[in-house]
């Protein structure tokens, strides 16, 4: 079911508003496909796919298509970027991108909250659950009760980097999902 509101263009993946862009060179072609978060490469200007979030692999945008030159744009937004290629790389928020879903993610809804996940797809973001330490002492006190903390300030998922546009049933491939971008 797709809202109605928003209508997913053909070859193209900017679907409504204003990205920064930024040009950035292709380090590693491994899913570097238009759509997919891109994180830092080994140098400033270099840029490859995300993987599963870690600390060290933050997401500096999504891979970019008819904001790159012709030069080094691919044939379709589901043509793979050769290394080398000076590439689009659009961030700042406040528009929607046709990105990649990771598969088996169970249904999505519009305005589900979205994180990085495998090959620079989004996966669904998931609750956080803190868990308690186990005693057989009885807590009778406010200042006995155990601190419960997570270390840093970034959710084990790492940072929601969207929000979904649309409904998607559980699908069993990569499949094309609107995002909202926050990043």
């Amino acid at each position: 079911m797709t809202d109605v509101g928003l209508t997913k263009p053909a070859n193209t993946i900017l679907v409504a508003g204003s990205p920064l862009v930024q040009t950035l060179k292709v380090e590693t072609a491994t899913n570097m496909y238009a759509g997919r978060l891109a994180i830092q490469g080994t140098n400033d200007d270099d840029v490859t796919v995300g993987g599963a979030w870690a600390l060290n692999s933050m997401a500096v945008g999504w891979l970019g298509y008819e904001q790159t030159t012709k030069k080094h744009r691919p044939a379709t937004v589901d043509t793979i970027y050769l290394i080398n290629a000076n590439v689009a790389v659009l961030n700042g928020g406040h528009f929607v991108i046709v990105a990649a879903l990771q598969a088996s993610q169970g249904t999505l809804k519009k305005g589900d909250a979205l994180v990085m996940g495998t090959d620079g797809c989004v996966a669904k973001a998931t609750a956080q659950t803190a868990t308690t330490p186990a005693g057989a002492v009885a807590v009778t006190s406010s200042g006995a009760q155990p601190v419960m903390t997570q270390a840093g300030g970034i959710p084990a998922q790492g940072p929601i980097v969207g929000y979904a546009e649309e409904t998607i049933a559980d699908v069993a491939a990569i499949t094309d999902i609107m995002v909202r971008s926050v990043i």
